[in-house]
């Protein structure tokens, strides 16, 4: 496939998800939205709801501490940067599926912004086998690119 190929499917897959027509199909229960606090596994919490990402995985990287901030927050590199991307903004969780445990897989937003899609953009996760095509799409473009995880390895 064509650097032009990829470049036109991942546009289109963009203007699906803005339009909402991609995000339909991702109806389950109420929308949860609060603050969230990111965890150390890559878990969120929000609104007394532990929530994973849904269709990714946030695999085990090297430690890193940010000591600009107080207290010192120290994490894996993955999950840091998913924290600060989430920032101090609202995040708007629509559930998928409910886990054995209580826990919920959902599609999560900041800023109107995928928030699975863009961890597998910048290469800090890899996608599930049922997570939606353009993650697939971004995760093969970041993997070329030796964005995130693809440019350094994993740990152990």
């Amino acid at each position: 496939m064509s650097r032009t190929s990829v470049i036109c499917i991942v546009a289109v897959m963009f203007f699906l998800l803005g339009s909402g027509l991609v995000r339909q199909s991702f109806a389950g229960d109420d929308e949860i939205a609060s603050y969230a606090i990111v965890q150390k596994d890559g878990a969120l919490r929000v609104s007394g709801h532990t929530i994973w990402l849904y269709g990714i995985y946030i695999p085990k990287t090297d430690r890193l501490c940010r000591t600009f901030i107080r207290p010192v927050k120290c994490m894996p590199r993955a999950v840091l940067q998913l924290d600060f991307k989430i920032g101090p903004n609202f995040v708007h969780c629509n559930p998928v599926t409910k886990n054995a445990d209580g826990s919920l897989n959902a599609v999560c937003l900041v800023k109107g912004e995928d928030l699975g899609a863009w961890m597998v953009k910048y290469g800090w996760a890899v996608t599930l086998p049922d997570a939606p095509y353009e993650y697939k799409v971004l995760e093969k473009i970041a993997r070329e690119r030796n964005r995130g995880i693809w440019g350094r390895a994993i740990d152990r």
